[in-house]
Order: C-alpha cells, then sequence, then structure tokens
C-alpha cells in the first residue's frame, strides 16, 4: 500500500490524538505500517543519493560503509559485525554531563546501581576475580566494551578488570566523554592493556580540554577514536575545529545515527523522524550529516577511518551477534524501543513539502478517512 503522503498525514493525526496505549484495528496498523514504510523509503532514497557522492567508499561485508585506512578501522567495530558482537561490561551508573541525546536524559539520578565491587557482564553480577572462571567456562569472547554512562568516574576500579582481560587476549574497547581524562589516567588504561578508546566528543561540544585528550591518549593507547551520535551542533562545532581534532593523531570517526527513546525524542520533537525496519527511530538529518563528513573526508583525504555507524549497521549488528549465538536464520533483538508507536513525533515529517514520497495512490477502500476499519 502506497499510502499518499496527505493521506498518511490525515490518519497519523487521527492516531496522534487517540489515548497512548488504544490499540489500532489491524487495517488502521497497516495504514501506519504503510505511512512509515513510506517515510523510510524517501528516507533511505536521500541516503543513497548522498552515498554516490562520497569516492572510495567501503563496505566491511555489506554491513557497514566508512571512508579511509583499513588498517585505522576500529577493531572493536569489527568484533561488533563479524565477531561474537558487542560484549557489554557494566559498574559506573553516574555520569558528569547531561546530554540531550542521552538514552537515559532525564533519569541519569536514577540509574540503579550495579553494586559495590561487581560488574554485569551477559546480565550477570561478578567481582574482577571470577573473570578467571569466566572464561574458562564460555568461548573467548572476540571483544568487549566498557558501556554505561561515564567509567572515568571511577576509571581507577576499571584497571584491575582490564589486566586481566588484557592478559587473557580479549580485545576491549571504552566510552568516555573524555571531561575527566588525565595524562595519568590514560596512561594508567594503556598500561593495563586497554586497547580502544573512545570519545564522545559531541558531549563536550568539541571541547578543546578533550581534542587534546584525545591527543595525549594516543601517546599510550593503540587506537583512539571518536564516536558520537551525529547532530547538527556536533556537526559545526567538528567542522569549525577540525584541523585541530585530525592532528590529534586520532585513528578513526565513527558516525553514530542517533536514535531516539522515550526518554530523549521529547528534546527533538519537531524534527523530520523515521522509522528503521519498524525499530529505531531517528531524525533524518542524523545520518545526512555521517555522509556529509565522509565525503569530506574521502575528498580532502583526512587521515583517519570515517565509519557509518547507522541504524542498519545496527541492525545488521544484532543479526551477527544472534547468528553467533545459535539462533534461527533472520532471529535477532533488534526492535523498537518504543511501547507504542509515537505516532504525534511523525507529524513534522508528513507536513513537511520538502519532504515527498517517491510513489504514491489512492487508499482502497475501506482504509480511507471515513470508512469503518476492522
Amino acid at each position: 500500500m502506497k499510502i499518499s503522503k496527505r493521506d498518511a498525514l490525515t490518519w497519523f493525526e487521527f492516531f496522534a490524538d487517540l489515548d497512548e496505549y488504544e490499540a489500532l484495528s489491524p487495517r488502521q496498523t497497516e495504514i501506519a505500517y504503510a505511512a512509515l514504510s513510506q517515510i523510510e523509503v524517501a528516507a533511505e532514497a536521500r541516503f543513497a543519493a548522498l552515498t554516490v557522492e562520497i569516492p572510495d567508499l567501503k563496505s566491511i561485508c555489506g554491513r557497514s560503509l566508512y571512508v579511509g585506512d583499513d588498517a585505522r578501522f576500529p577493531q572493536g567495530c569489527r568484533s561488533c559485525l563479524l565477531g561474537t558482537g558487542l560484549s557489554a561490561v557494566r559498574k559506573t551508573n553516574r555520569c558528569n554531563v547531561a546530554c540531550k541525546f542521552c538514552y537515559n536524559y532525564g533519569e541519569l539520578d536514577a540509574i540503579p546501581p550495579i553494586g559495590d565491587g561487581l560488574w554485569e557482564i551477559g546480565g550477570t553480577k561478578f567481582r574482577e576475580e571470577d573473570v578467571d572462571l569466566l572464561l574458562s567456562v564460555y568461548p573467548k569472547p572476540t571483544g568487549i566494551a566498557y558501556v554505561y554512562l561515564e567509567p572515568f568516574m571511577e576509571i581507577e576500579a576499571y584497571y584491575g578488570i582490564i589486566r586481566r582481560f588484557h592478559d587473557a587476549g580479549v580485545h576491549q574497547h571504552l566510552y568516555t566523554n573524555g571531561l575527566l581524562a588525565t595524562e595519568e589516567n590514560l596512561c594508567a588504561l594503556g598500561e593495563a592493556g586497554l586497547d580502544e578508546l573512545r570519545f564522545n566528543l559531541g558531549a563536550s561540544n568539541c571541547s578543546d580540554r578533550v581534542i587534546e585528550s584525545i591527543h595525549i591518549a594516543k601517546k599510550h593507547i593503540p587506537q583512539v577514536g571518536i564516536e558520537t551520535p551525529m547532530t547538527p551542533e556536533f556537526h559545526e562545532a567538528f567542522l569549525r575545529k577540525k584541523d585541530a581534532i585530525l592532528a590529534t593523531g586520532l585513528d578513526f570517526i565513527n558516525c553514530a545515527e542517533l536514535h531516539l527513546n522515550p526518554n530523549n525524542i521529547g528534546n527533538y520533537m519537531g524534527e523530520n523522524l523515521y522509522m528503521y525496519r519498524q525499530g529505531y527511530v531517528s531524525p533524518i538529518w542524523s545520518r545526512e550529516i555521517a555522509l556529509d563528513l565522509m565525503k569530506r573526508a574521502a575528498k580532502e583525504r583526512w587521515p583517519v577511518v570515517v565509519h557509518d555507524c547507522s541504524n542498519r549497521t545496527k541492525f545488521a549488528r544484532d543479526l551477527n551477534l544472534r547468528a553467533k549465538e545459535g539462533g534461527w536464520f533472520g532471529a535477532s533483538s533488534y526492535g523498537c524501543e518504543f511501547d507504542a508507536i509515537p505516532y504525534a513525533a511523525f507529524l513534522p515529517v508528513l507536513r513537511d513539502e520538502s519532504f515527498p514520497f517517491l510513489e504514491e495512490e489512492p487508499l482502497p477502500l475501506g482504509y480511507r478517512p471515513g470508512d469503518l476499519t476492522f
């Protein structure tokens, strides 16, 4: 059903006025899915047109796109897309900033703790000394990632467990906003055996202090890069400080497509959004910014890898992980992060005359506004 933009808007205005958890009829659900598909197809056509403009574009097994020196492609991403997936290690439930794009926006003071002296790995609680037991039972993962807010709030607690996984030959990467990084703790991370450090440079709006920390990190840690949700604010700040950022010697820039959840979507109401494969909801401009940076990097020959960490990449990531776990054909944990489709959030893109659908046709009988639907 290639619903017209006008009909999609009429129906979504109706859906947006319903009680949040009022179920749609089967035909109304068909209409909703048809409208979301039309938006998605039109958005992907825009992305495809931008992709054609990127010279020397490369693919990692058809799962993600990048430009730049293959040797600088982050090993943590290879593990995520080709290995045993993104094995998350969680500890720190606090952060020193509150970014509007954060998935925990508005609830940063209510994040449950992991527990004193404990680490959460695979949903189970461990002490540092349990790592040897864990590795003796399970196949060694191709890589692990330290996630869960800002590790540098208590970075000294991380050195021991990093050393244990390093001794076992497991690739490790860690995320930080960089505001608490110092020469001392960056050196200690390198000595412990951390393989890869990723700075969310957007969290500090490309702070000069954090840019300098990226430069310092490169002296101590094998791979250092940026991983940041692509927003207009980051795009503007990055281009303004591009030369200083590239001069740090960093290896990669992961252009994360911003996806929204119930915590942060309120910060982006009014933007043109789309839904990827009935899963992640994102502003259309987020991937457009990523592709713009990739084009600039390729044409200007930046000495880094610029990676399109898009919704498609995350879709492929979850497929790869489930396949490695022995899941059935097509199984994945990928899905929508909203209990119900946020219909009101899609009204701006449906009202935007500069965003046409590629193909439209009249609704069949029984699906038109005013028809009795069931």
